[in-house]
């Protein structure tokens, strides 16, 4: 008889790699996801950095058939209490019966110290399943997968700001400058993921308007009028 896999959570962003992540530890069996971890901006109720309405959060969870797991953070928000609510969070988790947490983080290496150095002090697992692939290759199997992604924030210091509100096709990064990482793995852009083989359904979005605030680009994404 086998053995139950570990639950965990997913720290889900609402973007491609979060949504591949999922993807891939379904496929592959090692746990059984349970719900999905989110941090949003409390004064603008968006998710953090990608700026995406929790309404379209939640039609997302619902779509790849997971609760949420909102964690609330200020804006700013200074690392002590960023740390402390991810703290509170994780011993939610541990009661329970969750000790892993699924990432999609690609290749920074600070970063996956930063989250295996916090995830030890709170007595959890970190799981990298899309950890060291190619991004190229990666963001063209997602996108031969059938990945819808919209860009719903771009750094312009990095990327070219007319991204945001953009479709993710082959064309659109073709034409990126090299710097550009084809999975936006340095933060030069956000996504929101609307489609992919995680989801039972797609998720129903369009652009709205893009506005630039505190140094960044963002398109409101919003659900299409009723038909008719």
């Amino acid at each position: 008889m086998n053995a139950p896999r570990p639950k965990a959570w997913l720290a889900w962003s609402s973007g491609k790699d979060s949504a591949w992540a999922l993807h891939e530890v379904r496929r592959s069996g090692e746990v059984d996801v349970v719900a999905l971890l989110t941090t949003y901006t409390e004064p603008h109720d968006r998710v953090s950095m990608h700026g995406v309405r929790l309404e379209l959060l939640r039609a997302q969870a619902e779509a790849v058939g997971l609760p949420l797991v909102l964690v609330p953070i200020p804006a700013p928000c200074p690392n002590e209490i960023y740390e402390a609510r991810m703290e509170a969070a994780m011993a939610q988790a541990r009661a329970d019966g969750v000790h892993h947490v699924v990432f999609g983080d690609l290749f920074l290496e600070d970063v996956r110290a930063y989250r295996e150095a916090q995830l030890a002090r709170a007595g959890m697992t970190p799981v990298f399943p899309l950890w060291g692939k190619e991004t190229t290759a990666l963001l063209d199997e997602m996108l031969a997968a059938g990945v819808e992604a919209w860009v719903t924030c771009v750094d312009p210091r990095q990327a070219p700001a007319a991204l945001a509100g953009k479709l993710l096709t082959r064309e659109l990064v073709a034409g990126l400058p090299p710097s550009v990482d084809r999975c936006f793995e340095r933060g030069e852009a956000h996504t929101f993921a609307a489609s992919g083989p995680a989801f039972a359904h797609r998720v129903a979005v369009q652009p709205g308007i893009v506005v630039e605030r505190d140094g960044f680009v963002f398109a409101d994404l919003v659900a299409p009028p009723p038909a008719g």
